[in-house]
């Protein structure tokens, strides 16, 4: 069959690459000297293809052989002009290697089988929306203007290991529809144009599906990743990948989902990781990990996960934890270098070197002041443990906290109970001050005995007994109204009587503490 007329003057290689199409046999335009993808400019035109060339092959014009399958393998190219693909249906498969793309690769809205762009120099990726049933491989290649995946589906894996993407170099809005020529401003009625703000994005992906794993091991960017209520069905890998130049948000994913997510063994990101609402059925981890931001380093509020790996060798900024539920949380007492959100959180066991002394540091410093939620929260996983002595420890922390917040009668009224009680989870402090006080009544009653005050019946003084009576506030032996202290006794008395009546309050008050219901499950 001839070629339609556009194609019937083919360079060398185009015409090369159209008769090995029909059978998928590779064309490798490689000559071993120069082939660096990034020189690709530098090639000479006898490695030159016209793009135009690749989508009217893939787009059918192309002829095919019974019994082989048809497809592009080609190594080595100069890819001249736009590859535009968009809302077509694909049944070859695309695979470059070493090719120089400088160029859009486009297949917004597109059905394809598994693409291979392995090692390639290319200037943007628009696959928005489309349905790559297979792989999207892009190991080790260079996307100088960054990558659109917005609602894609990927059936297989998504692979973008050893890879350096940049972010888009003109201004963007934010996600609008900047991969449609000519729609880069809206039509406004007459209304003035919209501003126009640059967006420091690398891989923008939000909505995105991949059934297979992305392994994004090493990966190099100028600009963040954002994968705002994507589906990692078999895990997120970003092992050794180092993210930079971003714009306030290295890792920007609300509500992603996957069985895990690997940013650890050297994952090194300059800005926020934010992963608000995320659900991860296995282990997030940060193990081995670099982080650094200006403000808050982590973003994890509002998350479930399994297991929480917060073991980074450097980290730099405040963390955020808040109203999230984490089944495992390991970390060391260095992983919180500033402020830290635990209003809400709950966890069913934390691992680590951390002792009960890191951990009143831990929930003390919420930058919004005094909450009991993660007091309550610490003492109940103590307490479900066995460790009932660490509990009331923690819980003794929480109402001393919680005096600073009070007004001046509220402050003295605390200390005093804090004093004599402590709160009611030190009772054996109230023991402590009776002895005292007993001992202190008896030795000095023995050697100033009292006046007996009825003289018509006789009368045996103990100044022991005497002693208990009047730190007693109710009369026990009856000692108190037979004996009337003289001189100066008469002021230890009464500070006996008052003594008993504020212990016996801070007994009461404390006790009402300790077996008040916690809020806490």
């Amino acid at each position: 069959m001839a070629r339609p007329r556009p194609f019937r003057h083919l360079t060398a290689a185009e015409r090369r690459i159209w008769e090995a199409y029909p059978t998928g046999t590779p064309v490798d335009l490689r000559d071993g000297k120069n082939d660096d993808p990034a020189e690709g400019h530098t090639w000479g035109r006898g490695r030159e293809v016209r793009a135009e060339v690749l989508a009217a092959l893939l787009l059918g014009m192309g002829e095919e052989e019974p019994g082989q399958v048809p497809g592009i393998r080609l190594a080595g190219a100069h890819v001249v002009g736009d590859l535009n693909l968009s809302d077509a249906a694909i049944t070859s498969r695309l695979h470059l290697l070493g090719c120089s793309i400088p160029g859009i690769i486009s297949i917004n809205d597109a059905r394809t089988r598994g693409l291979r762009l392995r090692r390639c120099h290319i200037g943007r990726l628009r696959a928005g929306r489309a349905t790559i049933d297979g792989l999207l491989d892009l190991d080790g290649s260079t996307i100088e203007n960054g990558i659109r995946l917005d609602n894609a589906h990927i059936t297989g894996q998504f692979r973008l290991s050893d890879a350096v993407v940049g972010a888009p170099s003109g201004p963007s809005r934010g996600g609008g529809n900047d991969d449609l020529p000519g729609w880069s401003q809206p039509y406004n009625q007459g209304r003035a144009p919209e501003p126009v703000t640059q967006v420091a994005v690398a891989v923008w992906a939000g909505g995105l599906t991949v059934e297979g794993g992305a392994f994004l091991r090493g990966l190099r960017t100028t600009g963040g990743l954002r994968f705002i209520g994507a589906h990692f069905n078999s895990g997120l890998y970003l092992e050794g990948a180092i993210l930079g130049g971003t714009d306030g948000h290295a890792v920007y994913a609300d509500h992603m989902q996957a069985t895990s997510a690997e940013l650890g063994s050297g994952f090194t990101a300059s800005g926020t990781v934010r992963l608000r609402g995320a659900r991860i059925s296995g282990v997030l981890s940060f193990d081995r990990a670099v982080l650094k931001a200006p403000g808050r380093v982590l973003h994890l509020s509002h998350m479930q996960v399994d297991e929480l790996l917060l073991l980074p060798s450097s980290i730099e900024g405040d963390i955020n934890l808040a109203y999230s539920h984490i089944g495992v949380l390991f970390d060391r007492p260095d992983s919180y270098p500033g402020h830290v959100h635990l209003n809400g959180t709950t966890y069913e066991s934390l691992r680590g070197p951390a002792v009960l002394t890191d951990r009143l540091s831990w929930v003390r410093r919420d930058p919004d002041g005094y909450r009991p939620q993660p007091y309550e929260q610490l003492a109940a996983y103590y307490r479900r443990i066995g460790h009932e002595s660490e509990a009331r420890r923690v819980l003794l922390a929480k109402q001393r906290a919680r005096r600073r917040t009070l007004k001046f009668p509220g402050r003295l009224w605390g200390r005093l109970l804090d004093i004599v009680v402590g709160y009611g989870y030190r009772p054996w402090l109230a023991g402590l001050w009776v002895t005292l006080l007993l001992a202190a009544g008896t030795s000095v009653f023995s050697h100033w005995r009292p006046h007996q005050i009825g003289l018509d019946e006789s009368r045996s003084f103990n100044a022991f007994t005497y002693t208990i009576d009047l730190l007693a506030p109710v009369s026990v032996f009856e000692q108190r109204g037979a004996w009337e202290p003289v001189g100066w006794t008469q002021w230890l008395a009464n500070c006996l009587i008052v003594a008993g009546w504020v212990l016996a309050t801070a007994l009461i008050a404390g006790g009402t503490r300790v077996l008040r219901p916690s809020n806490t499950s």
